[in-house]
């Protein structure tokens, strides 16, 4: 199924949904697991706050959604005690805040570096149709049936598969039958947060889509994944042309 703006309703994500059958501690655990996916919050030329995920590739640069850091004054990187200035953003060119999950991707630079023992590495092929993939992100959770409801800046991860790739974007929805091990959907909070293929960033958390008007990631809501492949070039040369 397609995007459709005529009955469908797509909004942007702002730590996930999940599989009611199965302990939210699992998802939490799992989540441990992604080192690289931090918070990121701030302020915009508005006065009005945001806080969402991101993903750090190299020890100076993160990827987010373009959404996210679009018109922010002040833009900072944080997990736990550390916390990181971003000092330059470089949303897509190609991106308009009305043209919901296109092109919704930026990169963030700070000048102090930010320390990991692995950076995911960027996936460059266009075979992810059908694959199974990881998630991960901070913000609200909740179940499938629930919705997301619960507040609460704990980080998680799931996992799922491409049900079908739409321009750039890479498809998921939660199974009720053919479910992954820890099913998972992005909500809001979510945005600028990872998700993997084989270990390797293969798309940035971006939007749900909902036939019901109703984006709180429940059965039937669908999420869309900036698809990494499609813009590996735009990432290597911004960051080479800014060292």
């Amino acid at each position: 199924m397609g995007i459709c703006f005529t009955v469908g309703y797509i909004g942007y994500c702002h730590s996930g949904t999940i599989d009611p059958s199965v302990p939210d501690a699992q998802y939490i655990e799992y989540g441990k697991a992604f080192k690289c996916i931090y918070k990121i919050c701030g302020s915009y030329n508005d006065k009005g706050l945001f806080c969402a995920s991101c993903v750090i590739i190299d020890k100076q640069w993160a990827l987010t959604s373009a959404h996210v850091v679009q018109n922010s004054n002040l833009c900072v990187i944080h997990q736990g005690d550390e916390a990181y200035i971003v000092d330059k953003i470089i949303v897509h060119e190609d991106f308009k805040s009305d043209s919901f999950g296109y092109n919704d991707i930026a990169l963030c630079h700070v000048s102090k570096n930010i320390t990991l023992d692995y950076y995911p590495p960027l996936y460059d092929k266009d075979d992810e149709l059908n694959k199974l993939c990881s998630i991960s992100g901070y913000g609200i959770t909740g179940t499938f049936v629930t919705g997301a409801k619960i507040s609460d800046n704990i980080k998680r991860a799931g996992s799922n598969k491409i049900d079908y790739i739409e321009k750039d974007l890479l498809m998921c929805s939660p199974s009720k039958s053919r479910k992954t091990s820890l099913e998972f959907l992005i909500a809001s909070g979510d945005s600028g947060g990872g998700l993997f293929i084989d270990q390797k960033l293969a798309g940035i958390n971006s939007c749900v889509i909902a036939s019901d008007k109703k984006p709180n990631s429940t059965y039937g809501d669908e999420s869309g994944h900036i698809r990494i492949s499609k813009y590996i070039k735009w990432i290597n040369n911004n960051i080479l042309l800014n060292k």
